[in-house]
């Protein structure tokens, strides 16, 4: 059982932890929301996918998907690509999840993202008066809680500001083109990034623009796996120099 003064003293870390992310997510968040309102979508659906997703590239993903057929094979295949970095996050909790039961256990589960992973793997929760359960929790909910007023803020704006959101679609595609390009500065070979424009490019070619998606990603897939053991030592050699 958690006391008063031990809450409020877990609560006041957990706050002054998450704080540096506020700005970056509310401002995120605000494009998202706006985003959204080019699409044509009421502000309510920010919101919601804000509250229920909780994951930012992703969400971007959706609201673009949300205007084409619906096809949940594709969707679910290039969610799952997209999170399955989370799977590694989750093995490397299971030491600090320990011990947590009942919906705080669940909410750390389903709502981890990368921000929230980094805090609560690299905080000191051996402070005095610190709950280790509860601040990771309120870490999560803080993070939750920028994220969704970014959005709802976003879904205003587009709704109250009189301004030209012609265009304003590509703003997804800037997003992942920059993430792209910090990923191929930050690599030690660039197989694997090639190896996603050829197929991607391959599988538009074959398939055309509405079947390409999964012929895709099971390509890349294929290629990965029969590719994992040169991949790794390529890594290594190149590492170790």
């Amino acid at each position: 059982m958690t006391t008063d003064c031990c809450f409020k003293t877990t609560a006041k870390y957990a706050f002054t932890q998450s704080l540096p992310i506020l700005s970056g997510f509310l401002f995120l968040g605000m494009a998202y929301g706006v985003y959204m309102h080019s699409l044509g979508f009421s502000p309510w659906y920010p919101i919601i996918m804000a509250v229920l997703i909780f994951a930012g590239s992703v969400e971007f993903i959706v609201a673009g998907l949300l205007i084409m057929a619906f096809n949940p094979s594709s969707v679910f295949l290039l969610v799952a690509m997209i999170s399955a970095r989370q799977i590694f996050y989750a093995i490397s909790m299971l030491d600090k999840f320990r011990g947590i039961t009942g919906w705080k256990r669940w909410y750390l589960i389903a709502g981890m993202v990368d921000e929230s992973f980094a805090i609560n793997y690299t905080a000191d929760t051996d402070k005095t008066g610190v709950d280790k359960a509860w601040f990771m929790v309120l870490v999560m909910l803080f993070l939750h809680i920028y994220w969704v007023t970014g959005s709802a803020l976003g879904a205003v704006m587009g709704v109250v500001l009189p301004f030209d959101l012609k265009g304003a679609e590509f703003a997804m595609t800037a997003l992942f083109l920059v993430i792209f390009l910090e990923q191929w500065g930050g690599e030690v070979t660039h197989e694997s990034s090639l190896l996603g424009i050829g197929m991607t490019a391959l599988a538009l070619v074959v398939f055309g623009k509405t079947n390409f998606l999964i012929p895709a990603m099971l390509g890349i897939l294929v290629y990965l796996t029969v590719r994992r053991s040169a991949l790794h030592d390529k890594l290594t050699n190149k590492v170790a120099k």
